[in-house]
């Protein structure tokens, strides 16, 4: 498995981050996007994009993220993204216990909006802090009980922010090619994508803006 950066790709997973404001979500984004990372602290509003290729068995994936706001008075807005998503990053911030107590509510969230073959990863965010409220073995057994994925990650140090992409890319290839989704359902949160030199017999044409609730105009929520 390989990053890489081309304008075609065999195929698009279509990602989602949720959680509680303040425990990193957008830094999750911009570090795995654009390698940076934003020492300040600014809310989200409605919700942010973005986008990155890696490729899997000589196949491009593109993984297109939206990361959503945290706050109560957007939940409206974020629930219509997690309809059409593939995965669902559920993210807490290990210094923040009230955000770990969160994190059921945002299960059972995603559970009752997202496609039931929705892949979940759990992340336990801010692991370079001293200061720790939620212990590495709480968020495991959380995310065993709810058959989750999980990692613990720093933004800032870059700490399991690329692992946590392609690892649950790779599951998802992997889950293709044992049929597990309906690829010509677009509600399972993967498109097929036109190669130059692929073999698929029915390829379609994407647009990035044309994925999600009311074709995703971008910017339209941001």
């Amino acid at each position: 498995m390989s990053n890489s950066i081309s304008s075609n790709f065999n195929y698009l997973f279509k990602y989602i981050i949720i959680g509680d404001s303040n425990v990193g979500k957008s830094n999750i984004l911009t570090r795995y996007t654009q390698d940076k990372f934003n020492e300040q602290y600014q809310a989200t509003i409605g919700v942010e994009f973005g986008a990155k290729n890696l490729t899997i068995n000589n196949q491009i994936i593109r993984i297109q993220v939206w990361d959503t706001a945290g706050q109560e008075n957007f939940r409206s807005i974020t629930r219509a993204y997690y309809k059409n998503s593939v995965c669902a990053i559920i993210v807490y911030d290990i210094s923040n216990r009230d955000s770990f107590n969160s994190i059921q509510n945002w299960i059972e969230d995603c559970k009752m909006q997202s496609p039931e073959t929705v892949h979940l990863v759990l992340v336990g965010n801010k692991c370079d802090l001293d200061k720790r409220e939620v212990t590495k073995e709480e968020g495991l057994e959380l995310a065993n009980k709810n058959s989750m994925v999980f990692f613990e990650s720093s933004a800032k140090d870059n700490i399991n922010i690329i692992e946590i992409f392609n690892k649950s890319a790779q599951t998802i290839y992997d889950n293709i090619e044992k049929g597990f989704y309906d690829l010509n359902n677009e509600n399972c949160g993967i498109k097929i994508g036109v190669m130059n030199n692929n073999n698929l017999s029915n390829n379609i044409q994407l647009d990035n803006n044309n994925f999600g609730p009311n074709n995703f105009i971008e910017g339209c929520c941001r």
